[in-house]
């Protein structure tokens, strides 16, 4: 009998979407998706991170952005203390780290805006650091394959 994890993952590999921070493991990008995707659709984020991509291809050009084009640039993803902390925690990085994210989850979890989902994703697809990542789509799976009726969020 196969694994779960081996038919997830089959899963996964047959039909995942091809999106852009999936083909470059840099913790910047997977960062700002894991930002922009927070409260909002991918269908809806994309665009978003396209154009942030575009303006800052780097950390270091986040970090030397004002804060005013920051923001318009976010414009319409709401939660605007994302955009916020976001812009604060890319100078920290380019002052503090010299440009460069922390490896570890322990240190990137300190980090304004960075929670435990974030950091867990930027340390175990940038790092290899072996964090789960469990937010309420794995809970949701994982409900499903144990026939675990309890409410996941």
């Amino acid at each position: 009998m196969e694994s779960i994890s081996n038919l997830l993952v089959d899963w996964y590999d047959r039909n995942k979407r091809k999106l852009p921070w999936r083909t470059s493991p840099s913790p910047y990008r997977i960062w700002l998706s894991e930002v922009i995707l927070q409260q909002t659709r991918v269908s809806q984020g994309l665009a978003y991170y396209n154009k942030f991509v575009r303006h800052y291809p780097d950390i270091n050009h986040l970090a030397a952005a004002s804060a005013d084009d920051v923001m318009k640039l976010w414009q319409g993803l709401g939660y605007y203390s994302r955009a916020r902390h976001m812009h604060e925690t890319a100078i920290r990085i380019v002052r503090e780290y010299g440009g460069c994210f922390p490896a570890t989850y322990r240190e990137l979890v300190r980090l304004k805006g960075i929670g435990p989902y974030t950091a867990a994703a930027i340390a175990s697809i940038a790092f290899g650091e072996p964090v789960p990542l469990v937010d309420g789509n794995v809970s949701r799976v994982l409900s499903r394959v144990f026939a675990d009726s309890t409410p996941v969020n």
